[in-house]
């Protein structure tokens, strides 16, 4: 029988740090009710079906855990707190901000709450910073956070709060605004920060600097990898997100018999266990034999994000991932989304959107972020309706955009490798809005123009066949062409 997000018990695994045991224990809350795997969301919660399971057996064996939990991901009444605890000592990270802060933020919530929260550092890459409706963002100085405040109902714009807060002061900000977030009209920041003002005393230090958004280069985070002090952390990823019983059992067992006191969940629905000592080395990569655990998948597969039990884009991935690969193409530093609801919110570089408004077939509409950093939530349409074998080649052509931005240097015609001999006499033309190129060796199987035909002949109605430019917004380029 197919499981829907409605039957799924939800796990709000806080930060998305907790220990061995309690991971354990939900193996074994999920084990009991005949599951064979465990699945990881996007805001570092845990998930597993329930096979319509007595809700006070749920609740029975869900006491020994310090662990909130859900049934019905699809309607959550709570949310997860997100944070970036898993960066430290795994990527660059703000220098102030340790494992220790989290738990101390984190454990200051004594309440569940219904709103998305995020407490993040801006400098790692590997947790997307907006996800959140409250965003908690480290700045320079110690212990104070920028807060940007995301209100779906305006539109998903994100607005910075006038001052930093204290990190001792997040939760009851928190909860505070949470209240007055769900059940007013939407306030400006403006209003909602005069408002707390007058409910409650918060320890405020004025912004110096706006905050800087990260690079967007995103990290590899499978394998066995150094940290300081001679450790190792090890990634792990499925290709389907069923996460095996078995072995993440056998994980959890191995994590207490040699001392590694936490297991760390990360968005992009992998895990993370730190701290593995240089001696404990072998006997993990032992387990991930004796299981058969593939630690070192391709860069391709790693930088997407799909939604949870959706076997359509799970599919689409796979597809796009095998074409990818076939062309040699290089997507580091790169992101993906396959969105297939519209009210998901996007927090990646490349959005591949199935387009629900076209009854008659499968057809999906490509997005970019600005600048390809998620971070500045403003998204440009590459390509319309688009059908699935065409996907591959517009994602190629984002690629290379990105990498000609970040390379922004232009060969001069004279400054050429001397040891090729090179003729300047073919022309292509490139669009200014897209950078899509119309190449006269080609032509445009779109457009049913065939290959030769230069662009000079094209009729007048021409238009760029990813973003519909007219053909006058085509520049003429040269192309350099071995003889």
């Amino acid at each position: 029988m197919e499981t829907k997000k409605s039957d799924l018990i939800r796990a709000f695994v806080k930060g998305g740090i907790l220990s061995p045991a309690d991971m354990l224990k939900i193996m074994d809350i999920s084990q009991s009710l005949n599951n064979k795997f465990v699945l990881f969301g996007s805001r570092q919660d845990i998930m597993f079906p329930s096979h319509d399971a007595d809700q006070k057996n749920i609740d029975h064996a869900f006491q020994d855990i310090a662990i909130d939990y859900e049934l019905g991901s699809d309607q959550s009444v709570f949310q997860n707190i997100v944070s970036s605890y898993i960066a430290v000592n795994v990527v660059e990270t703000t220098n102030w901000v340790k494992e220790d802060t989290y738990h101390f933020v984190i454990d200051n919530f004594d309440y569940k709450p219904r709103i998305k929260i995020n407490i993040v550092d801006p400098v790692q890459s590997i947790v997307p910073l907006f996800t959140g409706e409250l965003n908690f963002i480290a700045s320079k100085e110690d212990n104070y956070w920028y807060l940007y405040i995301r209100d779906p109902r305006k539109g998903n714009v994100v607005e910075c709060w006038p001052k930093l807060i204290f990190s001792h002061d997040i939760a009851k900000v928190s909860r505070a605004l949470e209240e007055l977030i769900l059940n007013f009209q939407p306030f400006g920041i403006d209003e909602l920060f005069v408002i707390l003002q007058g409910k409650m005393r918060i320890n405020y230090r004025t912004i110096t600097e706006k905050l800087k958004y990260p690079d967007s280069t995103f990290p590899y985070y499978e394998g066995l990898n150094a940290m300081l002090n001679n450790q190792y952390w090890l990634g792990l990823y499925w290709r389907n997100n069923q996460y095996d019983i078995d072995f993440m059992s056998a994980a959890c067992r191995l994590c207490q018999e040699t001392n590694v006191g936490k297991i760390n969940i990360i968005p992009w629905k992998a895990f993370i266990i730190k701290g593995i000592k240089a001696s404990d080395r072998i006997r993990w990569e032992k387990l991930m034999g004796k299981f058969g655990i593939n630690g070192r998948h391709s860069s391709l597969e790693l930088n997407w994000h799909l939604p949870v039990i959706d076997a359509e884009a799970l599919e689409l991935k796979r597809f796009l991932v095998r074409e990818l690969d076939q062309q040699d193409i290089s997507t580091h530093g790169l992101t993906f989304t396959i969105k297939m609801k519209r009210e998901s919110f996007l927090f990646t570089s490349i959005v591949i959107e199935r387009n629900n408004t076209l009854e008659a077939s499968e057809r999906y509409n490509i997005l970019y972020a600005k600048d390809f950093n998620p971070n500045k939530i403003a998204y440009l349409t590459y390509a319309r309706d688009v059908k699935k074998e065409i996907i591959p080649a517009l994602l190629i052509e984002l690629s290379k955009m990105y990498y000609r931005q970040l390379n922004p240097e232009r060969e001069k015609l004279g400054d050429k490798n001397k040891e090729e001999k090179v003729s300047a006499s073919v022309l292509s033309y490139q669009c200014s809005n897209c950078l899509s190129v119309y190449d006269k060796r080609y032509g445009d199987a779109l457009a049913n123009i065939p290959p030769g035909v230069p662009f000079e002949d094209l009729p007048d109605t021409y238009k760029c066949h990813v973003c519909d430019s007219p053909k006058k917004y085509f520049v003429a380029m040269a192309v350099s062409a071995k003889v």
